[in-house]
């Protein structure tokens, strides 16, 4: 009998153990970390979205391939970050976040070239702002997958700032 109960304490505290280090391993992220995943979630969402309004709305050839750019690789990023994020047990939010809900919403109202120049003005400033995030997230990442795919989707957001301000430039706007 105390073989068995012994055995028992034994087993107990193997699956207890093995709870808490499960429970430690899906938690590994920090708070500012899974704040940033949510973020950059909702934030590629938009702009994936918004490619497809500029594919519809815009008038302009070179705001209609800028458009399905974003959708493209918004898309891409944002199907690797729902992963990272499973991998980290986070659930990423199922609906933008009200502000990119926002800018969505307003630019779908417009057609033409009128929408070409506040797309791109819009594209201009938010590239610029996650730019910065990123490159702050970066510095901060203690997760290491998490720093890995900041500093692949870097380049890319780089590469469609500096193309979101030429095709601005080719519309006309500011």
């Amino acid at each position: 009998m105390r073989k068995v109960v012994g055995l028992m304490a034994v087993i107990s505290l193997l699956v207890f153990g093995g709870m808490v280090l499960t429970a430690q391993g899906a938690d590994k992220l920090t708070a500012p970390e899974k704040a940033f995943m949510k973020d950059a979630a909702s934030g590629g969402d938009m702009e994936a979205q918004l490619g497809k309004v500029a594919q519809a709305n815009g008038s302009a050839q070179e705001v209609k391939d800028f458009g399905k750019r974003m959708e493209t690789d918004h898309t891409k990023a944002g199907d690797e970050l729902k992963a990272l994020a499973a991998q980290n047990n986070l659930q990423l939010p199922a609906q933008m976040e009200r502000k990119d809900k926002a800018m969505l919403d307003k630019l779908s109202k417009y057609t033409g070239a009128e929408f070409d120049k506040k797309y791109m003005h819009a594209m201009v400033m938010d590239h610029k702002k996650d730019i910065a995030k990123f490159k702050s997230a970066s510095k901060k990442a203690k997760d290491p997958a998490l720093k890995q795919w900041i500093d692949k989707t870097l380049p890319t957001l780089e590469e469609h700032f500096d193309l979101a301000k030429s095709t601005a430039a080719k519309v006309g706007a500011k």
